[in-house]
C-alpha cells in the first residue's frame, strides 16, 4: 500500500513522525508532543503527568494514585465555526498497545475524564471530547449549524484521527487496534462511528445507544403530552411502585422465574386499565385518566392521521424511572432538540407537537445527521470490524426497543442473522436501567469482551454479568446474544449464573 492510499490517520500518523525526525520504532519525549503541526489543529499542551495525584478535572476516584501519562490537549477548527477541545493520555510505561476512545452524554460539552482514567487505568491510550461546545444544553446550535455538524458526528472523527497520529508520534508506532467505548449519546456516537467512518475503529461498543435521536426527543414529547395532558393525568411519582409491583406480579413468572426482574419485557402484555381505583383514589390504585397516561408510556408514539409507528415505548419493567419522561418537566435533551434545532425558538411549547405535520419536517431536518441509523455497515463489516451493542430493558431515558429496532433493521439490510453475527452482537441486559443501575445485573466488563474477539477472534456467546448491593455481588448471570435469553435450568440457585443457559 502505497502513502497516498493510506487512511487519513495513517498519513498523519507519517507525518508526524516524520516532522518530530523520529522513526516508527523511536519514541518521543511527551513534551516534544507541543511541536506537532497537524491540519486544523493546535496543540495547546503536553505535560507529563506523574502518578502523585489525578488531574484536578477527575472526580470521584478512590484511587490515590495512577500510573505516569502523557498528556496532551489540543483545539480542532475544521471549520469556521468549529472550536473543537481534544485531550489525549497516553501511558507513560506499560502501555497495553491499544487506543480507547471514550463518548459523552446528552447534549455534553466536556471532555469524560472520568471514563478517560478508567481507560488509562487498563492500559490503553485514550481520548476524548468536548463535541465542539461548552455546557450541557442544545443552546450553542442555535444559528451554528457547523457547531451542530461538529457535535452530531465531526468531533468525534476530528478527535480519532488526531489522537491516533498523536499516540504513534508518542510511541513511534500506532495502535495495534483502535476501540470506541460509549454509552447513551455516546452509544449513539459508536453507531454513526461504524457507520460514517467504517475505518477509524476495529471495535465499537455502543451502550444505550440514541441512535434515533428525534424519535427519542419526539417520543419523550409523546409521554409528557401524555402526563400533561390536564392536571388528572399526571402521574405522582409515589405511584411508580404500585406500578411495578402489579407488572411483576403479571409478568415476573413467563421467564420460569420469579426474581424480581423480567428477562424479556417484550413478552409481557401489562395493561394498566387493572390499577384503576375502584373507589377513592389513593397511592395503590390509578385514576382513569392516569392510567391511560401510563399506556401512553408503554406505547408507540404514531402518527394520528396515518397511523404509522414512530418509535417504541417504554417497557414493561421501567416504572421506577419514569420521573425521567413523565416527571413534574419533560425531558430537557427532547425540549433542547425542538427549541434549539427543529423550531429556532427558544421559548417553544411542547403542547404545540404535533406528530402528523411536524415529524415529517423533523426527518427531512435531519438528513442524517444527528441520527445514527443507517442499516449499512457492510464496510465496517468487510474490514473487519467488530461491534458490540448492548441495552437495559428497564432503561426508562432511551427506549431499549429502539436496540431491538435498530439490530433488526442491520439483520434486514444484510441479508440474515448469520450474515451479522460474526460482526455485530446485541445484548439485552434484563432490570438494568439507563447505562447501569436498576435490579438486575448491571455490572460487566463490555471492553473485555470486545478486546478478545477483536484480538482473539473470539466472539461472545456470553457476558458475565453480577449485580451488586452495598458493595456485595448477590446475583450473577449470563447476559446472551439478542434474541437468545437466559433460561434457568430448573435446578440451583437463581442466583447463580451457572444454572442459566442462553437458548432462544
Amino acid at each position: 500500500m502505497t502513502d497516498s492510499k493510506l487512511p487519513r490517520g495513517n498519513c498523519l500518523l507519517l507525518a508526524a513522525i516524520a516532522l518530530l525526525g523520529a522513526t516508527p520504532a523511536a519514541a518521543q519525549t511527551c513534551e516534544a508532543m507541543a511541536k506537532l503541526t497537524l491540519p486544523h489543529a493546535t496543540i495547546t499542551l503536553a505535560e507529563s503527568v506523574s502518578a502523585a495525584a489525578w488531574p484536578a478535572a477527575v472526580t470521584g476516584r478512590a484511587e490515590s494514585s495512577h500510573p505516569p501519562f502523557c498528556r496532551v490537549a489540543a483545539t480542532l477548527k475544521p471549520s469556521s465555526d468549529s472550536d473543537i477541545k481534544v485531550e489525549v493520555w497516553m501511558p507513560a510505561a506499560d502501555w497495553n498497545g491499544d487506543f480507547q476512545a471514550v463518548g459523552n452524554g446528552g447534549w455534553s460539552g466536556a471532555i469524560n475524564y472520568n471514563a478517560m482514567a478508567s481507560a488509562l487505568l487498563k492500559g490503553y491510550a485514550t481520548s476524548s471530547t468536548d463535541t465542539g461546545h461548552t455546557g450541557s444544553s442544545a443552546s450553542f446550535a442555535l444559528e451554528h449549524p457547523e457547531k451542530l455538524i461538529d457535535f452530531a458526528y465531526r468531533s468525534e472523527h476530528e478527535m480519532t484521527t488526531l489522537a491516533k497520529a498523536v499516540i504513534g508520534a508518542f510511541y513511534g508506532d500506532a495502535p495495534r487496534f483502535s476501540y470506541w467505548n460509549g454509552c447513551s449519546a455516546g452509544g449513539k456516537q459508536a453507531l454513526k462511528e461504524a457507520q460514517r467512518y467504517p475505518g477509524d475503529f476495529d471495535g465499537i461498543v455502543a451502550g444505550s445507544p440514541a441512535g434515533n435521536w428525534t424519535g427519542r426527543a419526539a417520543q419523550a414529547i409523546w409521554v409528557a403530552q401524555a402526563v400533561h395532558k390536564d392536571e388528572a393525568s399526571y402521574i405522582p411519582p409515589e405511584k411508580y411502585p404500585a406500578i411495578h409491583r402489579a407488572v411483576l406480579k403479571a409478568c415476573d413468572r413467563l421467564d420460569g422465574v420469579e426474581d424480581g426482574v423480567l428477562e424479556n419485557p417484550s413478552r409481557c402484555s401489562f395493561d394498566p386499565v387493572v390499577l384503576e381505583c375502584k373507589g377513592a383514589d389513593g397511592p395503590e390504585c390509578l385514576t382513569h385518566p392516569q392510567a391511560e397516561a401510563a399506556r401512553k408510556i408503554y406505547a408507540w408514539s404514531t402518527n394520528p392521521r396515518t397511523k404509522q409507528k414512530l418509535y417504541p415505548g417504554l417497557a414493561p419493567g421501567s416504572e421506577l424511572g419514569w420521573g425521567t419522561w413523565g416527571g413534574a418537566k419533560p425531558l430537557s435533551i427532547a425540549l433542547d432538540y425542538f427549541r434549539y434545532v427543529v423550531f429556532a425558538n427558544p421559548n417553544w411549547d411542547f403542547h404545540t407537537l404535533n406528530f402528523d405535520q411536524d415529524m415529517e419536517t423533523i426527518e427531512k431536518l435531519d438528513r442524517d445527521r444527528l441520527n445514527a441509523t443507517d442499516p449499512n455497515l457492510k464496510p465496517f463489516f468487510v474490514r473487519g470490524g467488530k461491534l458490540i451493542q448492548y441495552h437495559g430493558w428497564s432503561d426508562p431515558q432511551i427506549s431499549p426497543g429502539n436496540s431491538v429496532e435498530y439490530y433488526t433493521s442491520v439483520v434486514k439490510e444484510m441479508g440474515g442473522a448469520a450474515k451479522v453475527e460474526d460482526s455485530y452482537r446485541l445484548f439485552m441486559v434484563p432490570g438494568m436501567a439507563h447505562c447501569g443501575g436498576g435490579d438486575g445485573t448491571s455490572t460487566f466488563d463490555m471492553m473485555a469482551a470486545m478486546q478478545h474477539w477483536v484480538e482473539d477472534k473470539h466472539p461472545p456467546d456470553h457476558i458475565d454479568a453480577s449485580r451488586v448491593r452495598d458493595g456485595k455481588v448477590d446475583r450473577t448471570r449470563p447476559l446472551c446474544p439478542y434474541p437468545q435469553t437466559a433460561v434457568y435450568k430448573g435446578k440451583g440457585s437463581t442466583d447463580d449464573a451457572a444454572n442459566f443457559a442462553c437458548r432462544p
